[in-house]
């Protein structure tokens, strides 16, 4: 989808938009429709700004799906460029397809990431017969014979979950790693299955994903790609604590608009700051299965960045953008 096909779905889209009533004060727009996600975070992190009293008024919850994200990110960048009332749900996804210019030209710095306040962490799953009993056994493994693992996760080629496991190699020094074998099957619980059934020997997915398999004792979580240890699942240790300094989360979070001030930016960051350390919050991560990550700011916004540029390396490195 070209950059003025986004823009004139968008105009479209307000032209609607504004026709069905006026805004209220704070406007929250999940770039997909009801149900999912980035709806989820809208109205839950929506609600909670309220009844924190964060905002004057409700927040507004807009639904604009379209072009994987890119129609609301094109609109915005295009019309609402300097509205301080304007927060965007974004996750892995948006960096990911920016990485990989799904949203033709659009780039990240269009827009500023202002927050994340909870995550689906990663992690990296053999199944419970594995001779792979840590990362370190599965990543030398690969590095001696790259097609002596493969990997099962639920996204398509050069997706988010293949980048995963890429993302480790690189970290342990592996530089081959269009020798790496993975297969993209329809979501997490196909990936546990190929693996549990000795098809791959790995899967790389969602914390979420595995929860019921762990219980079950059909797989051993080998990583959770956390900054720390997620609550419930202390048995289980990061990537970075086993040298590998990788953070892979399915963030939820937002963006605002490029063009407002750097004052009304900490405004937002406060804002979810805030929303973050509320009870309100807590309960609703722990209902999700949401484990705890936040950054707001700066913070946040140079996290992705980096996010971005590596994502890129490597989607260039497999071949997925030129």
């Amino acid at each position: 989808m070209t950059f003025n096909t986004l823009r004139a779905l968008a105009t479209g889209a307000v032209i609607s938009l504004v026709s069905a009533g006026s805004a209220l004060a704070v406007e929250c727009i999940a770039p997909a429709n009801p149900g999912g996600g980035w709806d989820f975070t809208c109205r839950q992190v929506g609600k909670i700004l309220y009844d924190l009293k964060l905002v004057d008024q409700p927040v507004q919850v807009t639904n604009m799906a379209g072009g994987g994200g890119g129609l609301a990110f094109n609109y915005v960048v295009t019309e609402r460029n300097t509205d301080p009332d304007l927060i965007v749900a974004a996750s892995s996804a948006t960096s990911t397809r920016l990485a990989q210019k799904a949203y033709g030209d659009a780039k990240a710095d269009q827009v500023r990431f202002v927050g994340a306040i909870g995550a689906d962490p990663g992690v990296i799953v053999v199944a419970a017969d594995s001779p792979y009993k840590t990362l370190t056994d599965l990543v030398e493994a690969i590095k001696a014979d790259p097609g002596s693992v493969a990997f099962a996760g639920g996204s398509a080629a050069g997706g988010f979950d293949h980048m995963k496991p890429l993302m480790i190699l690189k970290a342990a020094g592996f530089t081959d790693i269009t020798k790496v074998k993975y297969i993209g099957v329809d979501g997490g619980a196909d990936a546990i299955t190929q693996t549990v059934g000795g098809f791959t020997q790995a899967m790389t997915g969602d914390m979420s994903e595995i929860v019921g398999f762990l219980k079950s004792g059909e797989v051993r979580a080998l990583a959770v790609l956390s900054e720390e240890r997620v609550p419930g699942f202390e048995d289980i240790p990061t990537a970075k604590e086993q040298g590998y300094d990788v953070v892979a989360v399915n963030w939820r979070g937002f963006y605002v608009p490029g063009g407002i001030t750097d004052e009304q930016f900490a405004t937002w960051a406060d804002r979810l700051r805030a929303v973050a350390d509320s009870d309100e919050w807590k309960k609703a991560m722990a209902d999700n299965g949401l484990a705890p990550f936040t950054k707001v700011g700066p913070d946040f916004q140079n996290w992705v960045n980096d996010v971005i540029a590596q994502t890129e390396e490597l989607s260039r490195e497999i071949g997925v953008i030129q």
